[in-house]
């Protein structure tokens, strides 16, 4: 068991938390093998039909781990490109698992956590939940979860949170569709998590896997764009501003566009 991940099975219900409080559960490349390596676990389980993706702490994740971040900013091209892969492997283990994959999210979601939340089937949030796509406050783009963030809550909202980076709340994130119920606290959350697990673990497995499978198939898979995403999320990591927004941030100042203004 990664010390930043843990898991239990019970009743069939696989419950995979992200364990790292403290960094508000923010997902370096160990983490995301870590991950990875457990939803392919978990897929290839018959006695798991369910799989409850949550978090340890007051936030789900925030995104990229500050760590990881330092290293990505003197990769090469060619090297981000590899790393971007981590992610794109984790999303699609995610994602593409067979069972029904809940979110359990009680706080905070940035970045790539977004996108953690937008790969799986349905999330249930607490009113406490929180969203912010925060990738051009760095110079950077939302490429690998972009997919998913697209078919979760549509084009026109990806497109608004992507752009100005706002954050938004619980009530907003459930008329986007990016969460499917809110619940007023932990307890009312884990009510409604529990009913709801029984519910789906009550269908046939082949039935909701081939259930997933059409979906991709008729929305368009996010599969299918990850040599693309990959790609411009490599590009922009080396270019001028990316490079800037990634040292101003590290260095907790601003960065020259907004000094330019």
């Amino acid at each position: 068991m990664s010390e930043a991940l843990s898991w239990r099975i019970a009743d069939g219900v696989a419950t995979v938390t992200l364990d790292r409080p403290e960094q508000h559960n923010a997902f370096d490349d160990g983490l995301m093998r870590a991950l990875t390596a457990r939803f392919r676990a978990l897929a290839a389980d018959v006695g798991v039909r369910v799989i409850v993706l949550a978090a340890a702490g007051k936030s789900f994740s925030a995104g990229a781990d500050l760590g990881w971040m330092q290293r990505v900013a003197g990769y090469s091209e060619a090297e981000n490109l590899a790393d971007a892969g981590l992610l794109g492997d984790m999303l699609e283990a995610i994602h593409g698992a067979p069972q029904p994959v809940v979110a359990r999210v009680q706080g905070a979601a940035f970045g790539g956590g977004v996108g953690l939340v937008a790969a799986c089937d349905i999330a249930l949030g607490t009113e406490r939940a929180s969203f912010c796509l925060s990738e051009v406050k760095l110079g950077l783009v939302p490429a690998m979860i972009s997919p998913y963030l697209i078919q979760r809550i549509g084009p026109g909202a990806a497109r608004r949170y992507s752009l100005s980076a706002e954050r938004f709340d619980a009530a907003t994130a459930l008329r986007v569709g990016l969460l499917a119920e809110v619940y007023p606290d932990e307890a009312a959350l884990d009510a409604a998590l529990s009913a709801l697990c029984a519910q789906l673990a009550k269908n046939g497995p082949a039935a909701l896997a081939a259930c997933k499978s059409l979906y991709d198939a008729v929305a368009g898979a996010p599969a299918r764009l990850r040599e693309e995403t990959q790609r411009r999320i490599a590009e922009i990591r080396v270019s001028t501003e990316g490079q800037e927004g990634l040292a101003a941030f590290l260095a907790k100042r601003p960065p020259k566009w907004q000094e330019d203004r």
